[in-house]
């Protein structure tokens, strides 16, 4: 069975979870873990969610 469409946050907040599979590491380092956040923030930027 699917699971139903998250709601939108009023707040414009949203948790975002990463994980890699059999919980293995997912950045090899911070520069990695910043590409991510730098991703994100750009992309919130573009499309305001």
């Amino acid at each position: 069975m699917p699971r139903t469409s998250r709601k939108k946050s009023k707040t414009g907040i949203y948790h975002i979870m990463v994980r890699g599979i059999n919980r293995q590491d997912i950045f090899e380092d911070n520069e990695d873990r910043d590409r991510l956040m730098i991703t994100g923030i750009s992309y919130n930027t573009i499309r305001i969610i």
